[in-house]
C-alpha cells in the first residue's frame, strides 16, 4: 500500500507533535505567544542578480511554546512575501515551520536565550501562469533578549540564521531527495511576548 503525503498532512503531523509535547512541559514553565515582524538578510533573500527587481525583505508571523526559568521550546509559522524580491516576471513566497528548544536563564525582569531546531522552509514560484512548490526540511539557529514589562507580558528581539538540507518530495513516503538546491539566509526580528 502506497501512501500519499501532502505538504498540509505533513505540517498537520509536525504540530500534532508539538502539541503533545508541550502537554509534558515541566510545571515551572509558563506558555507563552509571540506575534513577530521580521526583516531578512543575506544569502537567498532579496533579488538575485536581474534586471527591474525590487528588495523585499520583510516578513510577519508567530511563535508560541513554553519557557521556564533556564529552558523552553517553541513552535514557529513564519511568511515572506516576494522573498527573491518583486519583479513583473514572477511572485515568490517562502513559508518557514520550525520546532526550537530554547536554552533560556533569566535573570531579574531580562532573559537572554539561544535556540536551535529542525522545521519546513516552503518556497513557492509564481511565473507566466505557472506556480511550482518545493518543500525542504532545514534547521534554524540563533538568539536572543526578552525584556518583561510585567510577569506576563515582554518585548523580544532576535537574530536568526535558517538553512535547508535539500529538497524533499513529500508526496512520497518516505520523502525522497529532488535536487541538492539548498536555501538559507538570515532574519532579525521584534516581537511582543505574552506568558500564560
Amino acid at each position: 500500500m502506497r501512501i500519499v503525503w501532502t505538504a498540509r498532512q505533513f505540517l498537520i503531523l509536525v504540530s500534532c507533535a508539538v502539541l503533545l509535547v508541550a502537554q509534558s512541559r515541566p510545571a515551572a514553565a509558563q506558555g507563552f505567544i509571540s506575534p513577530f515582524y521580521g526583516y531578512n538578510f543575506s544569502g537567498d533573500s532579496g533579488c538575485p542578480n536581474v534586471t527591474n527587481c525590487s528588495d523585499k525583505h520583510a516578513n510577519y508571523g508567530v511563535s508560541f511554546g513554553a519557557i521556564g526559568r533556564v529552558v523552553g521550546f517553541e513552535s514557529e509559522f513564519a511568511f515572506t512575501k516576494n522573498f527573491f524580491g518583486a519583479s513583473a516576471a514572477q511572485s515568490t513566497d517562502v513559508f518557514t515551520f520550525m520546532a526550537n528548544f530554547m536554552l533560556a536563564p533569566k535573570f531579574g525582569p531580562v532573559q537572554l536565550y539561544g535556540l536551535a531546531g529542525p522545521g519546513l522552509i516552503r518556497t513557492s514560484v509564481e511565473s507566466v501562469g505557472q506556480r511550482q512548490d518545493e518543500n525542504q526540511i532545514g534547521w534554524d539557529v540563533g538568539g536572543g533578549v526578552i525584556g518583561y514589562f510585567t510577569k506576563h507580558v515582554g518585548i523580544r528581539g532576535d537574530v536568526r540564521y535558517f538553512h535547508s538540507f535539500q529538497l524533499l518530495d513529500l508526496s512520497k513516503f518516505p520523502p525522497i531527495s529532488k535536487t541538492e538546491t539548498k536555501l538559507d539566509f538570515g532574519r532579525v526580528s521584534v516581537a511582543a511576548m505574552f506568558k500564560f
